[in-house]
């Protein structure tokens, strides 16, 4: 196992973790694709598996290569990805390509490929948070150089967001909280940012429906009377993800048996936990659950150790929202929480 120490810097169950959660999505995707493979690509069940596969590829490349670099290199370069970011994120929500409503994505073009903007700003602004609180540790309890300098851009960026993609503001703003927890900002001050988060979201709302641009709002409203009502025929995704959960039972109908694959809208995105419950039981959710779980553990016990401000904030934060927003899908899946957007 020598080569694995020499290779593979850090907590092996980390990496553990990881490799077991790509492996098990490899398999959910493969499986809740069947489908849709015959709607859209004439029966080739493999395109979603091998566009899935290049996906877990490139990440762990990116996840090899970043964790080789000394991690100052990120604290130099924090201020710059968000000045990146923060265009970006205007970008696309003026002139984005639009989905349901919704203005997610920036396409390059000659290669015409496709991102979420979102994805680069979640980082962006977790390194600069980071950066800023480890920067101002002797001085954290002060209002005006440690609070107000931070909460800008948590307000601008997650407002660019917010928009077009609900969920991934509020996971990022919540996961911004945490870190300023961790950071040592008093909780008068984060008590105080919510609130002002609050009132901020509260005119976004009211401005939109005076204007009569509403986008993503009247979905929203009406997502979350849904779920309050527990109202089945407007919950078609909600009720077909219930019954594949249902019916899995403890040890699940086994892989590629899946049938609500058939029903379900996004099996492979925004329900696949109901898949990977009815195919591999409540014994297959309480892996999934279980390997989020060690993760957030082991990066605990990592960070514990980091005597530097920056390293432990990075490490925590990056962590936390990955996982928040796991266990928000999987919330959402077994009808614990309503479906965002």
């Amino acid at each position: 196992m020598n080569w694995i120490d020499t290779y593979f810097k850090g907590d092996r169950l980390i990496w553990l973790a990881v490799f077991m959660l790509s492996i098990f999505s490899l398999l959910a995707v493969y499986s809740s694709t069947g489908t849709l493979a015959y709607k859209y690509h004439s029966g080739n069940t493999e395109y979603y598996l091998f566009k899935h596969g290049i996906i877990l590829v490139f990440g762990f490349l990116l996840m090899y290569f970043a964790h080789l670099v000394k991690y100052t290199f990120y604290m130099r370069i924090a201020k710059f990805a968000l000045l990146v970011v923060v265009p970006l994120l205007a970008l696309t929500l003026l002139g984005g390509t639009n989905l349901n409503d919704a203005s997610r994505w920036l396409t390059l073009p000659i290669i015409n490929l496709s991102f979420q903007t979102s994805d680069l700003a979640k980082l962006a602004l977790i390194l600069f948070v980071a950066r800023s609180l480890s920067v101002k540790q002797n001085n954290i309890k002060d209002l005006k150089t440690a609070f107000i300098p931070v909460i800008l851009p948590i307000l601008i960026v997650c407002g660019l967001i917010l928009p077009a993609n609900f969920s991934t503001a509020a996971v990022l703003f919540t996961t911004c909280l945490f870190l300023m927890f961790v950071g040592r900002i008093k909780l008068k001050y984060i008590t105080a940012l919510i609130l002002i988060a609050g009132v901020c979201f509260s005119m976004f709302i009211g401005i939109a429906s005076v204007v009569g641009f509403e986008g993503r709002i009247g979905t929203w409203q009406k997502r979350v009377e849904n779920f309050i009502s527990g109202d089945e025929e407007e919950n078609y995704q909600v009720t077909q993800a219930k019954i594949a959960v249902a019916t899995g039972g403890i040890i699940g109908k086994g892989p590629g048996n899946s049938t609500q694959r058939n029903f379900l809208p996004h099996p492979y995105s925004d329900f696949i936990f109901a898949i990977i419950v009815e195919e591999y039981g409540l014994l297959g959710a309480l892996v999934i659950v279980t390997l989020y779980i060690l993760l957030f553990y082991r990066v605990v016990l990592l960070v514990r150790k980091s005597p530097m401000a920056f390293a432990t904030l990075l490490a925590i934060g990056c962590c936390f929202s990955l996982v928040f927003q796991a266990m928000i899908n999987m919330a959402v899946a077994v009808n614990l929480f309503p479906v965002t957007g």
